[in-house]
C-alpha cells in the first residue's frame, strides 16, 4: 500500500502515546441543564483537542458512533498555529508559529499533517467497531488526507469520497476552474461499514401507483433475476392465462422466486399445475450451456384447464382487481411483470454526491449563524447544520454518541439537537474546541439552540437538552509520579481504565481503595496524596470484596511472595506499576 513521508512524521506516528493525561474539569456555571437538572450526557470541552482526546479515553475508547470532524484545511488563509509539543528541534521550532500560504512557508503541508496524525490516530481509538468518521476538506490536503487516512484505518475501511455542493452558484470573476464542492472522506472502523438509509423523497414515491385497487401502491418490475446457469431449477416456462402463449425468463436469467412460490403467485389467475414439457433445448440455450449439460426434471407451471376457462377465470380476476404478485401487463395480453410494493422497498440509499438542495451551502450556514448570534458573524466558516445533520441520518441511530473534535461554532451539537427534537431521539454530542472562542461562539450557540433564538416572525423554538462544560485539568503525573493535586476519583477511573478498559463507576462507598470488580477479579488502589500505602495484614483485613486475583495498588507492600500468590493476590506499585497511556 501507498504511504506519505514527510518532514517529521517519524515523531509523530507515535506521538500520541506519549501526550500528557489531564483530567477534565467542570466548569458547573458555564453549562445548560434541562428542567431536570440533567445535562443529557453531553460535553462540551475547552482545550487543545489532542489532550482531550487523551482524557476521554478512560470513559469512551471504542464507545463513539460517530465522528465528524471539520479540520483546517491548510488553505493558508486560516492563520491556524502548530503547538504540539513533539520532542523533536525540527518540529519544536514551528511551535506557535502562524501556518501560512506555502510560497512563505514551505513546511505549511508538513505541518498540517503532523498535527493531524496524532489526533486521527486517538479519534480511531475512541471510534466503536460499528462507528464511521467523517472528515470535511477540501483540495488543498485531500490527497494528503487519503493516504494518512489509509494508513491509520486501513485502505480496506474506506467508505466514500462524498462531495458536497457548497455552493448554490459560481462567481463569473473566478480564475481557473472554480470549486463548486468539497471532500467529505469517509471510514469505518471496521472494513464492511454500510450506511443508513435515507428518507424517500415525493418524485421517488410517484412512480408507485395503483391501478387494481391493490392494498397499497406499487411499481412494475422486473419478473426475472440474474444467474439462469447456477440457478437452471428457476428457468422453465410459464403458460400465459390469456393466450397460451410459452414464456420464459430473458437470456441469462431465472425466474425471481422458487418454482413454489411462483406456482402459488400464478393460482391467483386460474388454476395452474407442474408438467414436464421436454424443452431442454430452450432452457439450455437461456442458461448458456449445452442441452446435454442442462439441469433435467425441471417442469414448467402450465394451465391446469383449456386455455378457454383459463382466460375467462383470469378475466375475472383482471376486472375484479388486486391482482397477484405476478401479472400480465396491457390489459392481460403483455408480458409478465413483478409488482414492488412501496411499502417494502424502504429508504433510498444515500450516494457520493449531496447537493446543497438537500444539505445545505455555505451562504446557508452564515446565514443561520447571524440569525443565532442577533445578526453578528462571530465565526467566519461555519458549516450548514443540514450537512451535519446528513451525516448523522447516514450515521447515528436515534441514541448514537457524537464526536466533533474541531467543534467550530457548534454545528455539530446543533444537528444532534434538532434530529433529537424531530424525532425524540437520545443522540449525545462531546465538542472539543481548541480557541477561546470555545466558551462565547460553540457554548453559546448551543445554548441559545436549546433555549430558542430569533424575534418577531423569526422566532426559532428551542430543543431542549442540556451539556456540561468542562476545561482541561491537571495533568495526572507530575515529574514525580501521580500528582496529589488531582482528585483521588479521577486518579481511579484512569487506573481502573489501564487496567480493564471498561467503563468506571464509583465503589468507594464500600471501601475507599475499592474500585470494582471484572469478571472474578476485584481491584483496589491503596493511595493516599498525603502519606505511603503499604500493603500489609491490617490493608488485607478490611478490604470487603475479594476476587481470584485481588489486585491491589500500594506504594509498597510487605507481605511475602509466597503469601501473596496463597491469597491470589497481585501487588502493584505506586506509581511505577501505573501504566502509562
Amino acid at each position: 500500500m501507498p504511504t506519505l513521508d514527510w518532514m517529521g512524521k517519524d515523531k509523530v506516528v507515535n506521538h500520541h502515546r506519549y501526550v500528557p493525561f489531564r483530567v477534565l474539569e467542570r466548569i458547573t456555571e458555564k453549562g445548560t441543564l434541562d428542567k431536570e437538572g440533567s445535562d443529557h450526557g453531553n460535553m462540551i470541552i475547552h482545550g487543545d483537542n489532542l489532550e482531550a482526546l487523551k482524557s476521554l479515553l478512560p470513559q469512551f475508547e471504542g464507545r463513539v458512533d460517530v465522528i465528524y470532524i471539520d479540520p483546517p484545511y491548510n488553505t493558508g488563509n486560516e492563520g491556524w498555529v502548530y503547538n504540539d509539543n513533539v520532542n523533536d528541534p525540527r518540529i519544536r521550532k514551528w511551535l506557535g508559529e502562524v501556518v501560512g500560504k506555502e510560497g512563505e512557508d514551505f513546511s505549511r503541508h508538513d505541518k498540517w499533517l503532523c498535527m493531524m496524525y496524532p489526533r486521527l490516530q486517538l479519534l480511531r481509538r475512541l471510534l466503536s467497531d460499528k462507528g464511521a468518521i467523517f472528515i470535511s476538506i477540501d483540495d488543498n490536503e485531500f490527497a494528503n488526507l487519503k493516504l494518512v487516512c489509509d494508513e491509520i484505518f486501513g485502505s480496506s475501511c474506506f467508505v466514500a469520497d462524498i462531495s458536497w455542493q457548497r455552493n448554490y452558484s459560481t462567481r463569473n470573476d473566478s480564475k481557473g476552474i472554480p470549486a463548486e464542492v468539497e471532500h467529505i472522506l469517509v471510514y469505518g472502523k471496521l472494513s464492511g461499514w454500510q450506511p443508513k438509509k435515507l428518507p424517500r423523497t415525493v418524485k421517488m414515491d410517484a412512480k408507485y401507483k395503483n391501478p387494481d385497487n391493490d392494498v397499497m401502491p406499487w411499481t412494475s418490475d422486473n419478473p426475472c433475476a440474474p444467474g439462469a446457469a447456477t440457478h437452471q431449477g428457476m428457468v422453465y416456462a410459464i403458460q400465459h392465462p390469456f393466450t397460451g402463449e410459452l414464456l420464459y425468463p430473458s437470456q441469462g436469467a431465472c425466474w425471481r422466486y422458487e418454482q413454489g412460490q411462483m406456482l402459488e403467485y400464478l393460482r391467483g389467475w386460474c388454476e395452474y399445475e407442474l408438467k414436464d414439457i421436454d424443452d431442454a433445448e430452450q432452457r439450455a440455450r437461456i442458461c448458456g450451456v449445452s442441452t446435454a449439460d442442462v439441469r433435467t426434471g425441471v417442469p414448467s407451471i402450465v394451465l391446469s384447464n383449456s386455455l378457454v376457462e383459463s382466460k375467462k377465470a383470469a378475466e375475472a380476476v383482471y376486472k375484479r382487481g388486486q391482482w397477484p404478485r405476478f401479472y400480465f401487463t396491457k390489459g392481460g395480453k403483455g408480458g409478465i411483470r413483478r409488482k414492488t410494493y412501496l411499502e417494502n422497498v424502504g429508504g433510498r440509499l444515500p450516494t457520493n454526491f449531496w447537493s446543497y438542495e438537500e444539505c445545505g451551502h455555505t451562504d446557508e450556514a452564515k446565514k443561520e449563524i447571524k440569525a443565532i448570534f442577533d445578526g453578528a458573524t462571530p465565526f467566519d466558516t461555519p458549516k450548514p447544520t443540514r450537512l451535519v445533520e446528513r451525516v448523522l441520518q447516514v450515521a447515528a441511530s436515534d441514541d448514537a454518541l457524537v464526536l466533533d473534535s474541531f467543534a467550530g461554532s457548534g454545528t455539530t451539537a446543533h444537528a444532534v439537537l434538532n434530529l433529537n427534537k424531530r424525532d425524540g431521539g437520545n443522540r449525545r454530542f462531546i465538542l472539543v474546541e481548541t480557541m477561546d472562542y470555545a466558551d462565547n461562539i460553540t457554548a453559546e450557540r448551543v445554548r441559545r439552540v436549546i433555549a430558542g433564538y430569533g424575534t418577531g416572525a423569526k422566532v426559532v423554538e428551542g430543543t431542549n437538552g442540556g451539556f456540561s462544560y468542562f476545561e482541561l485539568g491537571l495533568n495526572l503525573f507530575n515529574g514525580k509520579g501521580l500528582n496529589p493535586a488531582v482528585p483521588i476519583k479521577e486518579t481511579m477511573r484512569y487506573v481502573w481504565y489501564t487496567e480493564t478498559k471498561c467503563v468506571y463507576m464509583d465503589r468507594t462507598d464500600e471501601h475507599p481503595y475499592f474500585m470494582g470488580k471484572v469478571g472474578e477479579t476485584a481491584y483496589y488502589l491503596a493511595y493516599d496524596p498525603a502519606s505511603e500505602t503499604t500493603l500489609g495484614y491490617d490493608l488485607l483485613s478490611g478490604l470487603p470484596v475479594r476476587g481470584k486475583p485481588t489486585v491491589i495498588y500500594a506504594d509498597r507492600c510487605v507481605l511475602p511472595q509466597e503469601t501473596l500468590d496463597a491469597l491470589s493476590i497481585r501487588f502493584k506499585q505506586i506509581p511505577r506499576q501505573i501504566a502509562r497511556m
